[in-house]
């Protein structure tokens, strides 16, 4: 990666995890589509991530959104979602976070009291609505790609549990969802440190155990995150999304609360027309609701919309010296988790 102008970033977060903004000076990606560019990031030339996800530039509750033009032509906008363990297709909090942004900063025309942005993302299509009020974002809707259930009730092997069960769904990325007081864990503050090494220790043990393939998107094959839940009497869900290399998503998780919603359907527990409210650790927000059902493949899916906000708090601008010597960036157990060696 070689870049000769200053990368100008917008800070972004949606219910307190960041979703910063790349919205100028990256260089080009090779590809066809979103997916080629994400997979070229993924498996050809990782550097521009390292620069931005890792330290010093960035650190471990980072993420920058990669925004590029479409490539096809029923979308006003594309991104990729810049994780320091990999690019991801998407996420509903980071996919909140860029329509805000796009809308806030003039680059997609603003129109009250409703704007649609069209987004091209490696997932697929996502139709975004925002309620916009004096110029500000006031709220996204995001009407996702199709959310379908790959097993229900898997059996993971664990050495520090015992036998645990987890349901394996797409809801943009695919999700292992655990009911968390099978690891003896409560979703609160207190214990973000323990749910978030128990999530990336168990995700390491699905690698193992559990393959998934989306049916239409091969490459999209990999367990990307384990949520754990804790369903409430009222219909509610309260997660907690881990990351690699060990930390916890601060939203309600738009991808996990849309693969959620197909676990749901999946068992019964919802229709179409139904809404639910996902809950994060730190008590932020989203509603999701089912609008439809559809197929993927030959996979019952349910069509998600996530509703959640986003805020605009600050701006900056990075540049590349060709003597620095991390330009790659560095991860640190001490901050970054134990499993920061399988980077």
């Amino acid at each position: 990666m070689t870049f000769d102008k200053e990368l100008d970033i917008l800070l972004v977060h949606c219910q307190g995890e960041s979703g910063n903004v790349l919205i100028g000076g990256a260089p080009e990606i090779p590809g066809a589509t979103i997916l080629d560019k994400m997979n070229h990031l993924n498996n050809v030339d990782p550097s521009l991530r390292l620069f931005l996800t890792r330290e010093p530039r960035a650190q471990v509750v980072h993420t920058t959104n990669l925004l590029l033009p479409p490539t096809r032509p029923d979308a006003d906008a594309a991104f990729i979602v810049l994780q320091p363990d990999r690019a991801h297709p998407m996420s509903g909090s980071n996919c909140i976070c860029v329509v805000t942004a796009l809308l806030e900063t003039g680059r997609a025309r603003m129109v009250e009291p409703e704007t649609v942005v069209r987004l091209d993302t490696a997932a697929g299509l996502i139709v975004a609505r925002a309620r916009c009020e004096n110029g500000r974002c006031l709220s996204v809707s995001l009407d996702n790609v199709p959310a379908f259930v790959h097993a229900l009730d898997v059996a993971i092997d664990t050495p520090k549990w015992g036998q645990i069960t987890g349901d394996i769904a797409f809801g943009g990325v695919f999700y292992a969802q655990i009911d968390v007081d099978q690891v003896g864990l409560k979703i609160v503050p207190e214990a973000a440190r323990a749910l978030a090494e128990a999530g990336t220790e168990i995700k390491a043990l699905l690698a193992d155990q559990v393959r998934v393939e989306h049916p239409e998107i091969p490459s999209l094959n990999e367990i990307a995150y384990v949520m754990f839940r804790d369903y409430q009497p009222d219909g509610s869900v309260t997660t907690c999304t881990t990351l690699k290399p060990g930390r916890v998503d601060r939203s309600p998780c738009g991808t996990g609360s849309s693969a959620n919603l197909a676990i749901l359907h999946a068992r019964g527990q919802a229709r179409t027309g139904d809404m639910r409210f996902s809950r994060s650790i730190i008590g932020g927000e989203f509603t999701a609701e089912i609008l439809g059902e559809t197929m993927v493949a030959d996979r019952p899916a349910v069509l998600p919309r996530i509703t959640g906000q986003g805020y605009v708090f600050g701006r900056q601008q990075l540049r590349l010296d060709p003597q620095d010597s991390f330009s790659q960036g560095f991860a640190l157990s001490d901050t970054w988790g134990p499993q920061v060696g399988d980077l």
